[in-house]
């Protein structure tokens, strides 16, 4: 006994041309035997007043026109796939799939802790990264330090990027070595960033603020002496009788 088969159709599309009376529609249906979704065959069909002019069907893979208008609508379909998402899918696999997200950017600062802390706090800030997740872990000489750190939560900025502050209390020791480590699916490896004790930030700042005045008032020094001589070269000396 030749097996039967059950279908069922979705009226999913439904386009209407008033002009003159003329009808477009579109329909979606399922026909299967069983459950088995190797035993369903999904049918789009194209109508025009009541004419299929062009199908798509699972089971073929690629649209079929039945009229004139049908073959070459079908024909332009079925080249979709070459012409639009091979185009596009060669330009965005290399600038956004190729790539693992945006890489972050480190700052390693000292700040004055709280009062009772330990004597010194160093934060290290991590800006512009994404995706969301990452790791943001301490080294002192070359051991990972797993008390007296606090971490902010990822912080979501306005251009969909995100930023995380790490804050470490410790009591300075000479010679030692501090790093921040940062975690990221868009690094290969950990970035790692080592800090500078040799001078606090603070006073860095002063010292390159001091220096650029000295700098601009020597060059406003050497501008005046400069017109000084041009002027003093400019006068008539008049002997006296």
């Amino acid at each position: 006994m030749a097996s039967s088969f059950l279908s069922f159709s979705l009226l999913f599309i439904i386009s209407l041309y008033t002009a003159d009376g003329f009808l477009e529609f579109i329909t979606a249906r399922c026909v299967f035997n069983s459950t088995d979704l190797k035993d369903i065959e999904y049918i789009n069909s194209y109508y025009f007043n009541k004419l299929e002019y062009a199908r798509f069907s699972s089971s073929v893979g690629e649209f079929v026109g039945y009229t004139e208008w049908g073959v070459k609508q079908a024909k332009y379909w079925n080249s979709e796939k070459e012409r639009y998402c091979l185009n596009n899918v060669n330009i965005d696999y290399p600038n956004a799939l190729d790539k693992s997200g945006e890489f972050p950017y480190v700052r390693l600062s000292s700040v004055a802790p709280p009062a009772g802390k330990h004597p010194s706090m160093l934060v290290c800030s991590v800006y512009d990264f994404f995706p969301k997740h990452i790791r943001v872990s301490w080294l002192r000489d070359g051991q990972e330090v797993t008390s007296d750190v606090t971490s902010t939560d990822e912080l979501a900025d306005a251009d969909w990027f995100y930023q995380i502050h790490s804050h470490l209390e410790y009591t300075p020791r000479s010679g030692e070595k501090i790093s921040c480590v940062v975690e990221h699916a868009s690094l290969r490896e950990p970035l790692v960033t080592d800090w500078d004790p040799s001078m606090p930030e603070s006073e860095r700042n002063k010292i390159a603020i001091g220096a650029s005045g000295l700098i601009l008032g020597l060059i406003l020094s050497l501008a005046g002496f400069i017109y000084y001589k041009r002027k003093a070269r400019g006068r008539i000396l008049v002997p006296s009788n």
